[in-house]
């Protein structure tokens, strides 16, 4: 193993060696694909530029084909000594073409390698977890349809409030993680640019087309001053993980929601076995563990955002070592996210309302504020005086259906529009 910054015989001494790679290795082995994307698109460029003779890289991007395929086999791996994927991949090539692998770094530095691989990494997943949260809001949206017309009190100040609807209720978390899958397209609008070709974060003499490389990635441009490439890391991050926290966000309420209503308590809602754990000393419980993970790793996911943040906060203009450390957290909250979209499905679907514990928990006092409006518009007095009136009226056997037709105005439980929100969803 021959590390790309080796000059001489000195050798680093290995406390220091162990603490600068870290688990820095581990992480490199998810973004090694992306790093091997790059390191193909960077040899096309270099073919372009006439670095490379047209055989020097069809040997090159054979190297690259066989070191895809043995990460795949798991007959690579990265070790500490290793530091990071880019070392792996150059020394695979030297070993495994000659002389050309020896060339392939030309006009590029682990700083830009890393960026690119980063960045692609973030883009492919982006689109992943968007795709994810559309489906998880469709599924949403077929609870909302079948259920649209049971009863169930809606909440505030976590007391019951007026009446709503079971249907009412998922079609919030649908159109919620409607907007989390815009947000997840926002973030990839904004990081959908090549950091190929940046080096070190000041260009080279080198001859690079980066507009071809970044086309050859699939980029749709290129991030184009070559110091704010070195600047952006962790900003970019940043934002890829603000979407995330988004979603997580939305799913946080929904597990916090489901342990109380699926609680004997509040009986609104009967959780397929499959769904729950039990404990080691009380016989009876089974326990939504999972809803509970899920509620936790919203803050797991937001503070991850927060420490990436804080390690690129206050850094001088340019590379810095630190960046590594903002592996982790993207890594960690990606897998997190895919995870909880996941167990969010399979929850949804275990999920089964019980409408007459749940009628039969309805307060009779949640029907004074729609006494109140009557009187307004039936009888023409004004809001205040009305409000005082319907205090006292007894509002108990009302019709719970006729007061839920009753709510005719756009998303309200009489009119969820479920049409527009099927819309946004093929859009």
């Amino acid at each position: 193993m021959t590390k790309l910054w080796k000059k001489s015989d000195a050798k680093v001494n290995p406390v220091v060696e162990k603490y600068t790679a870290g688990t820095d290795y581990l992480f490199d082995m998810v973004l090694m694909p992306f790093d091997i994307a790059g390191s193909r698109a960077h040899a096309k460029g270099l073919e372009k530029s006439g670095i490379l003779s047209k055989d020097e890289l069809k040997k090159l991007l054979a190297g690259l084909d066989s070191l895809e395929a043995d990460l795949e086999a798991g007959r690579v791996a990265i070790t500490p000594e290793d530091e990071d994927c880019h070392t792996v991949i150059e020394n695979y090539l030297v070993e495994n073409v000659g002389e050309a692998g020896k060339k392939i770094h030309a006009g590029r530095s682990r700083n830009d390698q890393v960026a690119t691989a980063v960045r692609l990494y973030m883009k492919q997943h982006l689109r992943e977890l968007r795709a994810a949260a559309a489906g998880l809001a469709e599924k949403f949206l077929n609870c909302a349809e079948k259920y649209e017309h049971v009863p169930m009190p809606g909440y505030s100040h976590t007391r019951q409030a007026m009446l709503s609807t079971v249907g009412h209720y998922f079609a919030a978390y649908a159109e919620s993680l409607l907007d989390d899958a815009d947000r997840l397209k926002a973030a990839e609008v904004q990081l959908d640019k090549s950091p190929l070709g940046a080096v070190a974060g000041f260009g080279s003499s080198i001859p690079n087309d980066r507009e071809f490389t970044a086309k050859t990635l699939g980029f749709s441009g290129v991030q184009i001053n070559t110091l704010y490439v070195q600047n952006s890391r962790g900003k970019f991050e940043s934002v890829y993980l603000e979407a995330l926290a988004q979603v997580m966000l939305t799913l946080g309420k929904f597990a916090g929601d489901m342990l109380l209503f699926t609680s004997r308590e509040f009986d609104f809602f009967a959780a397929d076995e499959s769904l729950t754990t039990g404990s080691s000393v009380m016989p009876h419980k089974r326990n939504l563990d999972a809803l509970e993970l899920m509620r936790g790793n919203v803050s797991v996911v937001v503070g991850n955002q927060l420490m990436v943040k804080g390690i690129a906060n206050n850094l001088v203009s340019g590379y810095h070592r630190d960046g590594q450390l903002t592996k982790k957290p993207l890594l960690e909250s990606t897998q997190i996210v895919a995870d909880s979209l996941e167990v969010a499905g399979l929850v949804l679907a275990g999920l089964a309302p019980k409408p007459a514990s749940i009628s039969e928990k309805i307060d009779s006092g949640i029907f004074t504020a729609d006494i109140a409006n009557e009187m307004v518009v039936k009888e023409g007095i004004a809001f205040r005086d009305a409000y005082k009136k319907a205090a006292s009226v007894d509002a108990g056997g009302a019709d719970l259906k006729k007061n839920i037709a009753s709510k005719k105005s756009l998303g309200a439980p009489g009119n969820l529009g479920l049409d527009i929100l099927r819309k946004r969803l093929k859009q």
